[in-house]
């Protein structure tokens, strides 16, 4: 009894680690195929997402909760059909993979908007449980949300006031990092082009400086509904 009873728990062991949750957490899918985290830690195993393509990326999001981590409430976040879906409170997934600190890089996120929404990718940032991320800075994603600072703005430091996306289609937000310079391009356009001043120094309420560090992307409130898929990254 005792030897089937070992043997039984093995089975289930290995169960869970052939799909990459523990047994104390996991991340449950719905019957529309979308799914949820069990945890804010998202305790999965930290191994590289995907293999490097053509151009030198390599993708850091497979379509599950591997090597993501959201600080508040998770429920703002779902995965539906291989995109991170955010709709909810306020809350940020941040990248905590075995590629993560970044410091110079090129960064290109798939990213729809529904009408009325904000959302935002954070770069060179740090986790928080909480809050408003601090480090780094935010690339605003918006088009037509109330919030003037619109889609590639270096948020609050190099502000965009038109708009370069349309809600309800795909755009590729494509971010490059290096040295003190940002540049954002929009489908290939180059829409933002940010050097940082010499000597800048980190602000009280938010950092705003370049540094370095992990990715995070933003849920900013419950009206708001925007999709992240195709995230990957090239270091330089």
């Amino acid at each position: 009894m005792k030897l089937s009873l070992s043997l039984a728990m093995g089975a289930i062991l290995a169960a869970a680690l052939l799909t990459g949750c523990s047994t104390t957490t996991c991340c449950s899918t719905s019957s529309d195929g979308s799914s949820k985290s069990g945890d804010a830690a998202h305790n999965h195993s930290a191994v590289a997402t995907g293999a490097v393509d053509a151009e030198g990326f390599t993708p850091i999001f497979d379509g599950t909760w591997t090597n993501w981590r959201a600080g508040e409430r998770p429920d703002s976040w779902t995965i539906v059909n291989g995109a991170f879906r955010a709709n909810g409170d306020r809350s940020h997934i941040y990248y905590y993979g075995p590629l993560a600190p970044f410091k110079d890089f090129e960064l290109k996120v798939d990213v729809k908007t529904e009408p009325g929404s904000n959302g935002g990718i954070y770069i060179h940032t740090k986790y928080q449980d909480e809050g408003w991320p601090w480090g780094g800075y935010e690339i605003q994603v918006n088009n037509t949300h109330s919030d003037w600072r619109k889609t590639a703005s270096v948020y609050a430091v190099q502000d965009v006031k038109e708009q370069f996306a349309k809600d309800n289609e795909w755009w590729t937000q494509h971010i490059v990092v290096k040295g003190n310079n940002i540049k954002v391009y929009i489908n290939d356009k180059l829409v933002n082009d940010y050097t940082e001043e010499a000597g800048r120094q980190p602000g009280k309420d938010f950092e705003r400086k370049l540094n370095s560090g992990t990715i995070a992307l933003q849920a900013h409130d419950p009206k708001s509904v925007v999709l992240y898929k195709n995230i990957r990254i090239k270091k330089l």
